[in-house]
């Protein structure tokens, strides 16, 4: 952090940072203050997303906000059945002269948005794991780097199962976050209404450019954490695999599978940004409660047991907090 005098200064600057993008965010996004939280963590974590809610919740709209907010390209991919690799990472192309010429797909930016990825065949949807993982992609034999930063948010309809292709826990795992994206109360939707159907528009500054984003992506893993929130973080992911020494009651009765290694890793991760973007230098055991739902919900399979119960993943998450 060579702008700042010390580490310290860096995370007030990150704090403030986040107050300011906030801000933005409000002027077009009513509510969804838990929403907006994530997203802006994972971003600050070099992690990606996947929102999960009906339509008309404003999922685009929220993504697009957050792009505007900061000096960053965004890219809208649109999935749908007949979607190729090729139209997601870009194509050798003969031009005039007979060479072959690549040419850049639109995961060629610093944001995605994944819009409805469930509706595109696993090829396609394979087509981001490299670039989620690598920050690079492959085209015939040949490695490109990405632009950094780099953040994918993947959409899904949890409603309308009907010509979707479910992503595998490979892919799943990838998502730093799931997040549930519910109804507005009444107010807030009262809101909304009042703001979306005049003829005014609001406008979202900038607020950080990508250089500083990088930077501050750097100052969170450099966040000392006491040995005891690490080794809650892994007891936390522990409990989840049925069948092992460390297991829950409820991980044996209504689990199916538990979370891998990547579970902890992100764990630690959210619970140092959430730490910085609330004011404190450090993270505790509260701050890894704070990210445990969206970290561990997609990375856990519930058994045959606890769909016909009744019991939720988040019941088994709560329970196991």
């Amino acid at each position: 952090m060579e702008k700042f005098a010390s580490e310290v200064d860096a995370a007030k600057a990150l704090h403030t940072a986040y107050q300011d993008i906030r801000k933005e965010i409000s002027k077009v996004i009513v509510g969804q203050e838990e929403v907006v939280h994530l997203l802006l963590t994972a971003i600050f974590c070099q992690g990606h997303c996947l929102l999960v809610g009906v339509p008309g919740l404003a999922k685009t709209l929220l993504i697009q906000t957050i792009a505007s907010s900061l000096e960053l390209n965004f890219n809208r991919i649109q999935f749908t059945p007949d979607l190729m690799p090729s139209d997601i990472l870009g194509s050798e192309t003969l031009d005039q002269q007979r060479n072959f010429q690549f040419v850049q797909g639109p995961i060629f930016s610093n944001i995605i948005l994944a819009d409805e990825i469930n509706r595109t065949p696993p090829k396609t949807q394979a087509a981001l794991l490299e670039s989620m993982q690598e920050y690079s992609v492959t085209i015939a034999g040949k490695r490109y780097q990405l632009d950094r930063p780099f953040f994918v948010l993947a959409t899904q309809n949890p409603i309308e199962q009907e010509g979707t292709y479910p992503l595998p826990e490979a892919q799943l795992d990838r998502f730093m976050f799931n997040i549930f994206l519910d109804y507005p109360d009444y107010q807030a939707e009262v809101d909304i209404v009042k703001r979306t159907t005049v003829k005014e528009k609001p406008v979202v500054n900038k607020v950080l450019s990508g250089e500083e984003i990088v930077a501050f992506q750097e100052l969170v893993r450099k966040v000392p954490v006491p040995d005891n929130v690490v080794e809650y973080a892994v007891s936390l992911v522990h409990k989840t695999r049925p069948g092992t020494e460390r297991a829950a009651k409820e991980a044996n009765e209504y689990l199916e599978w538990g979370a891998g290694p990547r579970a902890s890793q992100n764990l630690i991760l959210g619970a140092k940004c959430n730490a910085l973007l609330s004011g404190k230098y450090s993270p505790d055991i509260e701050d890894i409660k704070a990210v445990a739902y969206p970290i561990l919900r997609h990375r856990i399979v519930r058994n045959f047991k606890a769909e016909a119960e009744g019991v939720t993943i988040d019941n088994i998450i709560e329970n196991m907090l």
